[in-house]
């Protein structure tokens, strides 16, 4: 089973309409599945919508982990930190940063994990990323915040020195992924410059505007991954 993650810039999208709809039970409850040949999709934000704060990643990971995903693909949409990547861009993580509430399927007992972004599904989407002729950059780092406003100037401004991308749910799915041994990696679409960083403020007239433009490639590389 291939799983695909979406979150907001998929809200009005209309490429999985059609596939059969699952409702799976775990222990921090219930998550929506569309699956269609072997191949999963879950709206991270559930249905109706949650802020990103609120989302039950822990729920969505038990879930990909029940139905046997042998490897998942997030989709995550993420503010740029440096002028070079700019909107429209796409970036394959291979790291990233998040102090703020990591989740865990390990409350109750001793264990670790070394958190690595798996490479042979980051290979994959760089990959498919080079055969529709992307703008991508096959490495940065991730920082997540924890959401729902987004980041002061100041705080951008100390965020730029380490990362590259800024989003609110990558960080929580990988660790959970990786706690579940499910491989994962992600293909970011950078749909505004984070506070501060370019001269125009930042707005949620431009957020918009570029995430319906960014959607049409989010749409192919869907295609081209679940064929």
């Amino acid at each position: 089973m291939r799983a695909i993650i979406g979150g907001s810039s998929l809200f009005h999208s209309h490429i999985f309409d059609g596939w059969n709809e699952k409702r799976v039970k775990t222990p921090y409850g219930d998550v929506l599945i569309k699956i269609k040949n072997n191949r999963a999709f879950i709206q991270r934000h559930g249905s109706p919508p949650v802020a990103a704060h609120m989302i039950n990643h822990r729920a969505n990971i038990w879930a990909l982990k029940k139905i046997k995903t042998e490897m998942v693909i997030s989709i995550n949409s993420v503010g740029s930190l440096k002028l070079r990547l700019k909107p429209g861009c796409f970036v394959v993580p291979h790291d990233f940063i998040s102090f703020w509430d990591i989740p865990t399927f390990y409350e109750y007992e001793m264990k670790n994990i070394v958190p690595v972004m798996n490479e042979g599904v980051r290979d994959f989407i760089i990959k498919t990323a080079e055969e529709l002729n992307f703008f991508y950059v096959k490495n940065g780092v991730y920082i997540q915040t924890k959401g729902p406003r987004f980041e002061t100037k100041a705080e951008i401004n100390i965020l730029k020195r380490f990362g590259d991308v800024v989003g609110m749910t990558m960080a929580s799915e990988a660790t959970l992924s990786m706690e579940a041994d499910i491989p994962y990696a992600s293909l970011c679409s950078i749909d505004n410059y984070c506070n501060g960083i370019a001269k125009t403020p930042l707005t949620m007239e431009e957020l918009e505007k570029n995430w319906k433009k960014n959607l049409k490639h989010i749409e192919r590389f869907i295609e081209k991954i679940i064929g």
